[in-house]
């Protein structure tokens, strides 16, 4: 959702460092997630103004930015409040950084799924050379260091393990194995 706010504000020529005019943006966009729509690889499709963006959230510019619009707490504020109000919909998965911590402290299963950032930086690599896109390791190696230390010292919600989680170490893992580590910690839930 942050990724989705970055967006719009770059698609609408909002400076990311107006703080004020990018919480405006966050309290009035329209953010869907939906199951995926396309068999594209996508795992899910996300809408703003009902406009498909999910792979334009993955974008290098929304990478670069989307640190310094979730650091302001109006936007926080915003989605925090769209996420919760999602959740009150019933079981569900929600992923984020902030969301065991933050958006449902009280959430019955928390899971608090890391890797290295070279790990994370080998998959969007892949990820993104897989849609046909030019991409360079090192760069996005760069990219994430850079937000996984904006994420961590910010001062509303910084990225961190809620006390609670069970941590899961994904380093080396398919999503196939990650998943056979989650099902048997959602199944000894009620």
């Amino acid at each position: 959702m942050y990724r989705a706010v970055t967006w719009a504000a770059l698609a609408r020529r909002i400076p990311v460092e107006d703080e004020v005019a990018v919480t405006e943006l966050a309290e009035s966009l329209v953010i869907e997630v939906t199951s995926p729509t396309q068999g594209d690889g996508r795992q899910y499709t996300v809408y703003a103004d009902s406009k498909d963006i999910t792979w334009a959230i993955r974008q290098p510019e929304v990478d670069a930015n989307v640190s310094q619009v979730s650091a302001y707490l109006g936007v926080r504020r915003a989605l925090t409040e769209q996420q919760r109000r999602i959740a009150a919909g019933g079981r569900m998965v929600m992923v984020g950084r902030d969301i065991g911590t933050v958006v449902l402290p009280g959430a019955d299963l928390k899971l608090y799924i890391q890797a290295s950032v070279e790990e994370r930086a080998r998959r969007r690599y892949e990820e993104r050379r897989a849609r046909g896109e030019r991409v360079d390791y090192q760069d996005e190696l760069t990219s994430m260091r850079r937000r996984d230390q904006i994420d961590s010292q910010r001062a509303h919600a910084p990225l961190r393990a809620a006390d609670d989680a069970i941590i899961i170490d994904s380093d080396g893992l398919s999503i196939d194995e990650v998943m056979a580590r989650i099902k048997p910690l959602v199944q000894d839930r009620p």
